[in-house]
């Protein structure tokens, strides 16, 4: 029951058919996938939107085409638009309102572009004129300024016209009716579109002009078209006071130029009760005489032989009424509606509505970014910085999901000051400052560092925590320690330094020991490692409790007395390998200083020195392959 022609056979008085092909003139990511929910509601056989023009951006942008998702192609220039896409003759152009005359001029100066609809408010009346003029003068459509936009029902949509899917279902947009309609009002387009749709066949096109003074089409150059049109049986249009542009209706009427029947209503007839000059919102609502107002205009379009209602509340059924008179005339033959279409929901309004629900892919226990401010373990950030709980207590949080005591999150961030940097011979430092020489950037320099820490370079923390946790807990005495690490052949780790000893003590060691007997409730397992220390410094003076091994034994002590964690909360932490997080994050800042310290030197590509190479080649007789 198609009343919409293909655009080999479209007429002059046709804005928009099935056919209808268009540029969507800023990233205006709603109004596009609008557009194309309503082009899938109607069963249109391709989409409306053939390119974005996107000025910052080329390339694609991925949309729904119903259930499927399809892409878009995206280009910075109306021309290259254009020239890869001459079917499209319509801009949708959601330019600013200081873009929007330069990129409309320039619209309009592409051969295949024969309509421009500019949304933008606030463009200054000569440039609106000049638009204006200029399409007039080509033979070309501007809507707007300032509108919503417009519609043929069952074919093609601007931009948001006509509100959401649900009211273009509820006003059965998604088929054509038999009704034209113009308003200047874009909210009072979307309005209009119910009322004559509860009221009779429904639209078959919708235009809104825009509520500026001097806008790109009047009202009259719709609805004389609308008379043109066949396939439209009757007229609506919403005025409103201030300006002349009814009364050029008005004597289309009188001039029998419109001949079908009209109905009309004047916004504004409160206007006398209301205080003198008030503007009703749009540019060209002020009514400046007599002639200008509402009352004035309603009165004169009843004279011309229009269907005029006595208040807007009346507005339905007077549409009803003409619409009855020509079902009965046979000028409107009712049809059979056809099925509601229906749209796929988007999936983030339906789970925000409980429509339905969906297995998450992961599952986030620590933080939460989804409403008004962030949350660190159910904390919210502005009370974490009121109660400077510093980096400490954001790691107690974000790592440990506890609100640690004042001494534990100190004892923390003294950890990672300790362990913030050793030089730049250690195997993560130089890492970092060669891959840093060679030109990579600060990440990858830096990620080049971190991949050196293991079980031989700062990774002991979490195994020397193990180890000694398992000896105490198990009524080792330090000497069957270590037997049995002997017997087992391996090294005690944590214990060891390459240049510590005795008779030269880790200044750091010693600093974490002083603050952990100074705040700690106990001590247990460190003066536990420190008995084992004894025993292998008398052995070898550099077998030292060194500092990896500290902060593991130390962080069990911890968390086995500030009262914040269960025995088996411990033992997760030892078993996850939390504790060797404080050291990566720690040496990332030395690192990170390192990888700034060689890009501000400028450094070149290092090269080791040969003579620091010790070169032992196989012998001749070596390589030789025996016969």
């Amino acid at each position: 029951m198609s009343k919409t022609m293909s655009k080999t056979a479209r007429k002059d008085y046709v804005l928009f058919d099935m056919d209808t092909k268009a540029f969507v003139y800023g990233y205006q990511t709603n109004a596009i996938q609008r557009m194309l929910d309503f082009d899938y509601i109607c069963n249109r056989p391709e989409p409306s939107i053939s390119a974005i023009i996107n000025p910052n951006r080329a390339g694609i942008h991925k949309v729904f085409w119903g259930k499927k998702e399809i892409i878009l192609p995206m280009y910075k220039t109306i021309s290259m638009a254009a020239k890869a896409y001459p079917e499209a003759d319509v801009m949708v152009n959601f330019a600013s309102h200081r873009s929007a005359f330069e990129t409309t001029m320039e619209a309009l100066e592409v051969k295949s572009i024969r309509i421009v609809a500019v949304i933008a408010e606030g463009v200054p009346e000569r440039q609106s004129r000049i638009m204006s003029a200029t399409a007039k003068k080509m033979g070309k459509i501007v809507l707007g300024p300032a509108t919503v936009g417009g519609m043929t029902a069952g074919a093609f949509r601007i931009g948001n016209t006509a509100g959401t899917i649900e009211n273009i279902i509820a006003s059965k947009l998604y088929r054509p009716g038999s009704v034209g309609f113009v308003s200047k009002s874009g909210g009072m387009l979307n309005e209009a579109f119910n009322i004559i749709s509860r009221n009779s066949d429904g639209i078959f096109e919708g235009v809104a002009i825009g509520g500026d003074r001097y806008p790109g089409s009047t009202m009259l150059d719709h609805i004389l078209r609308y008379e043109a049109n066949p396939a439209i049986k009757m007229i609506a249009c919403l005025g409103e006071l201030g300006g002349e542009d009814e009364y050029r209706i008005i004597r289309a009427l009188l001039e029998k130029k419109v001949t079908k029947p009209l109905v009309a209503w004047v916004t504004g007839t409160c206007s006398p009760v209301l205080p003198a000059s008030v503007q009703f919102g749009h540019a060209g609502a002020k009514a400046d005489t007599e002639k200008e107002t509402a009352q004035a205009k309603n009165d004169a379009f009843r004279e011309a032989g229009a269907f005029v209602p006595t208040s807007f509340d009346g507005y339905g059924d007077t549409v009803r009424q003409v619409y009855e008179m020509l079902v009965s005339k046979g000028s409107i033959v009712p049809f059979e509606e056809p099925d509601v279409p229906k749209i796929p929901a988007d999936f983030s309004k339906a789970l925000a509505s409980g429509d339905i629900r969906k297995p998450t892919t992961f599952i986030c226990t620590i933080s939460d970014d989804s409403g008004d401010e962030v949350l660190y373990a159910g904390k919210r950030l502005s009370s974490v910085l009121e109660e400077k709980m510093g980096i400490g207590g954001v790691i107690g949080l974000l790592w440990f999901k506890k609100h640690l005591p004042g001494y534990a999150a100190q004892f923390i961030e003294l950890v990672l000051q300790i362990v913030a940097d050793h030089g730049p011979a250690v195997s993560a430092a130089h890492n970092s400052i060669v891959a840093s020489c060679a030109g990579k950037d600060l990440i990858s320099s830096l990620c080049s560092g971190l991949l050196t820490i293991g079980p031989r370079f700062g990774g002991a923390i979490d195994d020397a925590a193990r180890e000694f946790k398992r000896a105490k807990e198990t009524d080792m005495t330090p000497e069957q320690f270590v037997n049995d690490m002997k017997k087992r052949g391996v090294n005690i780790p944590g214990i060891g330094h390459k240049i510590k000893s005795t008779k030269n003590p880790d200044k750091r060691v010693q600093l974490l020991i002083a603050y952990a007997r100074a705040n700690f409730p106990r001590t247990d397992l460190l003066n536990y490692a420190l008995q084992v220390e004894e025993l292998t410094t008398a052995k070898k003076g550099n077998l030292i409790l060194n500092v990896d091994g500290c902060i593991g034994i130390l962080f069990i002590d911890l968390m086995s007395s500030c009262g914040a964690f269960s025995k088996e909360e411990i033992n997760e932490v030892v078993k996850l390998g939390y504790l060797n997080g404080l050291f990566a994050l720690g040496r990332s800042i030395g690192l990170i200083g390192h990888i700034l310290d060689q890009k501000r030197l400028g450094s070149r590509l290092y090269r080791h020195p040969t003579d620091d190479i010790a070169y032992m080649m196989p012998s001749a007789e070596d390589i030789e392959c025996k016969r």
